[in-house]
């Protein structure tokens, strides 16, 4: 079995391997899983909880090792539940705006990493938490997962992105539904209107999640990048725009050694060996 590597920032910047007390974070293989690790809250995002994933997730897209993040919940109930109410309750007009920014600066950087990042959602995935899978460029759900923004039972609304991210993934309607009467749905649902890829029974999850993760790591990290660009930015402009963009992209792969490798290794029938430039 190899041995798994604890992440660290370069020396220049910290003298010792990085420690949290709410996150785990560990690489083997090119696949960075890090894992939210307050079982005792489900979970759930406080203010410290939401800096130690943000300096995380900074580190790993800097890590040249890195190739894809498997983001979960430790537990068997909860990938995130939400963020902490308890936190939450007491804060004013002012400071409630400021934890909303942060958890959206969180969110951006896991959506805008430049590598792949899997939500595996292995239980409960609710307010903070349902916005943190949907940051992610995957959703791969547990049987047992069960999604939702249950905000405006709180008198509140979705402050980390949720209002926007959702609508796109799922559509006005849905996303209407799901915001102004904050039902939470099972998995199966979740699948059926786009809000998750797939769903794996709860035996099979981990390692199935891994299977995937370990396909996008042996990909070119290069591709892998400009395919997110392409996508992400195209959304954002209409399609003659998209596609100019695309066909820059297109470009920039096709004059690279990976793809130079890549057309080799399918005419002579065997694995590419990619160098990621």
């Amino acid at each position: 079995m190899q041995k798994l590597k604890i992440l660290t920032i370069p020396a220049t910047e910290r003298d010792k391997p990085m420690s949290y007390n709410n996150i785990l974070c560990e690489c083997v293989e090119g696949v960075a899983n890090v894992t939210v690790n307050r079982p005792d809250k489900l979970n759930a995002l406080n203010t410290e909880t939401l800096g130690e994933l943000e300096t995380c997730f900074a580190d790993l897209g800097k890590d040249p090792e890195v190739r894809v993040v498997v983001l979960t919940g430790a537990g068997e109930k909860a990938f995130v539940a939400g963020a902490d109410i308890g936190e939450m309750a007491n804060m004013t007009g002012n400071e409630a705006e400021r934890f909303s920014a942060r958890g959206q600066a969180l969110m951006d950087r896991i959506e805008n990493l430049g590598k792949p990042v899997i939500a595996a959602v292995n239980g409960f995935a609710l307010g903070g938490g349902c916005e943190l899978a949907m940051a992610c460029t995957f959703r791969y759900a547990s049987d047992k997962a069960r999604m939702g923004l249950p905000e405006t039972g709180l008198g509140l609304i979705p402050g980390f992105g949720g209002t926007q991210r959702l609508s796109r993934l799922v559509g006005r309607g849905r996303a209407m539904e799901m915001v102004l009467l904050g039902n939470m749905i099972d998995a199966v649902d979740a699948m059926a209107i786009g809000l998750v890829n797939k769903v794996y029974p709860a035996e099979e999850f981990t390692d199935s999640v891994g299977i995937v993760a370990k396909a996008l790591a042996a990909k070119s990290t290069l591709t892998l990048r400009v395919a997110l660009k392409s996508v992400g930015e195209g959304l954002e402009m209409n399609q003659a725009s998209g596609c100019r963009l695309e066909a820059a992209l297109f470009g920039i792969c096709g004059s690279s050694d990976d793809a130079r490798e890549g057309c080799s290794a399918f005419m002579e029938k065997r694995k590419p060996e990619f160098k990621d430039s």
